[in-house]
């Protein structure tokens, strides 16, 4: 069923894409008005229609009810500026029309909510008389810095069309096995956790047969503490079309599409703006610079589903399906979008892309080893003294990213959750031993992914920060495997049984639980989330001895 709607939804393709239209039917349109029609059009079910808006957390009219929204990301949580915050919104707007929205990009100094189409974070709450009477307000920007020997992704050669134009022109000439040489060589691994060679997946969708093929730029970035795609979003986004267009050329692909969440106006915005001026001098759309080489970007806005930050399932929303995870293989490479050859890379994978080829590929190569080479961003959240987003060497001790670029803690820290709520929980005595590489954090039992840092306080309840995650699993997971739908509830009630002190851990049935998800779940979302869990219950455990209990 899934492959016929991928094949209706793509006759008419990306400009009119299934997906956006069925968006902007459920934001305009009350109950099912307009539903036929769009299901006639796409030559698709009415019910395909109501089960792909139903499965979107913007597009259910719950959400649409409320009139802000306070962040519910983990650095928001532990930085412990929620409760507050809500409160304040409350009372100026009402009890029932304040939701919570995860995660809005504002880990560097919290406080951070949304109205009415903006992001607001800091000391913005105190404004929100100006806010509700719609005046502007002027918000200060995050540290960003490189540190790195060479800077590849926050360098300005690509901070104007003249640059991007006179480097196009230059890779337009170039030979396309070249290009696909230059990122093998440089060790280019895809930045968004999963760590494929670049290069290699280029190779092989430039490899596959196909009247048409597609690039997508997955800018769903959705892990609490990371906040390094906006950077690239709202201050490189040359950079990261760059890398698209170039992309577009080596595989023989003419359109592409950014995938960018909802959660991100800013982001949008820039995005839109740079796209329009690239259109009005030429450098996207028919025969660029005269080469014969044609290529067109689009922009599809995410309605609230972190599970689209999966490939396979970023893959389906485009289509106008439910954002289901996708048994592979086929790999997206040789059946992606509407079932053809695509390239899937995460915002910085691109962008870093830029780099290589502006810089060389033996500069990029050089720096840390042949499984973590290069730079990455690293994002620190509001416990540090410099809070910000920075480039740095990989191979660089942790240690020193937290003391020396970061400047310290503000306040006492016990264990830190790198790369997302998926990412492992670090004790502070284990991050000392660590460095920036890949390889490394997964062999001491944690995972780097996107370097994101939240900071979890001394006095943060571990029992809270477990419910946490399996709260937000339950919340996100896609539901089309048992161990991910199943799983996470069950991991949810445990703990919701020891929040309201009606029972206790049952630690063995917790260890088969996590270790069948594990195993079991058909994408990293539900897959993954044992691992922070079992760190916490590693380093952790003696603070939840009261609430466990070990069965022989």
């Amino acid at each position: 069923m899934s492959k016929n709607i991928s094949k209706l939804s793509g006759r008419i393709g990306l400009k009119d894409n299934l997906f956006q239209k069925l968006s902007e039917r459920s934001l305009n349109s009350k109950n099912g008005e307009g539903m036929k029609e769009l299901a006639d059009k796409y030559h698709v079910g009415v019910s395909t229609i109501h089960g792909a808006e139903s499965f979107y957390e913007f597009l259910r009219p719950e959400h649409r009810a409320k009139k802000a929204f306070v962040c519910n990301g983990s650095a928001c949580m532990c930085a412990g500026t929620q409760d507050n915050l809500k409160k304040k919104l409350q009372d100026k707007l009402g009890k029932d029309k304040v939701g919570e929205m995860f995660c809005l990009g504002y880990c560097y100094e919290n406080h951070a909510f949304h109205y009415d189409g903006e992001n607001f974070a800091g000391n913005d709450i105190n404004k929100i008389d100006q806010i509700v009477k719609g005046e502007e307000i002027i918000q200060e920007k995050f540290n960003a810095k490189s540190f790195a020997s060479t800077s590849f992704l926050m360098d300005d050669k690509l901070s104007s069309l003249e640059k991007f134009k006179d480097n196009l022109d230059r890779f337009l000439k170039t030979d396309k096995k070249k290009i696909i040489e230059s990122l093998l060589s440089s060790n280019l691994t895809g930045r968004g956790g999963a760590g494929f060679p670049t290069g290699m997946k280029w190779d092989f969708c430039s490899k596959a047969k196909s009247d048409k093929k597609y690039v997508i730029c997955n800018a769903d970035e959705g892990d609490s503490g990371a906040f390094s795609d906006r950077y690239l979003l709202e201050d490189q986004p040359l950079k990261v079309i760059f890398g698209m267009v170039i992309c577009g050329f080596v595989i023989g692909g003419d359109e592409g599409v950014l995938y960018i969440r909802g959660e991100y106006p800013k982001s949008i915005e820039a995005l839109n703006g740079s796209i329009n001026s690239l259109k009005k001098e030429g450098l996207l759309g028919k025969n660029i610079l005269g080469s014969g080489f044609s290529f067109d970007l689009n922009i599809c806005i995410g309605q609230g589903a972190y599970i689209c930050g999966e490939e396979t399932a970023l893959i389906a929303s485009i289509e106008g399906r439910r954002a289901e995870v996708d048994v592979r293989p086929p790999f997206p490479v040789t059946e992606g979008l509407y079932k053809k050859p695509t390239v899937v890379n995460n915002v910085e994978t691109l962008a870093a892309a830029s780099g290589i080829l502006l810089n060389g590929p033996e500069k990029f190569s050089s720096i840390g080893n042949k499984k973590s080479a290069g730079t990455k961003l690293v994002c620190l959240d509001s416990f540090f003294n410099k809070p910000g987003v920075y480039e740095i060497d990989m191979g660089t001790p942790m240690k020193k990213i937290f003391y020396e670029i970061g400047g310290g803690l503000k306040k006492p820290v016990k264990a830190f959750q790198v790369g997302g709520p998926l990412g492992g929980v670090v004790p502070t005595q284990e991050i000392d031993k660590l460095n920036l590489d890949f390889q490394e954090f997964t062999s001491a039992g944690f995972m780097l992914g996107h370097a994101s840092v939240v900071s979890i306080p001394k006095d943060f309840n571990m029992v809270d920060y477990i419910h946490h995650l399996f709260e937000f699993t339950a919340e996100e997971s896609c539901g089309k495997c048992f161990p991910g739908r199943l799983g996470s509830y069950r991991g949810k009630e445990m703990f919701d049984q020891v929040k309201n002190k009606s029972a206790k851990i049952p630690l063995k049935l917790l260890n088969e639980l996590l270790i069948t998800m594990k195993k079991g779940c058909l994408c990293a979302l539900c897959g993954a989330i044992p691992t922070p869990i079992m760190n916490i219950l590693k380093y952790f455990g003696d603070e939840m001895k009261d609430d466990i209990v070990r069965e022989n």
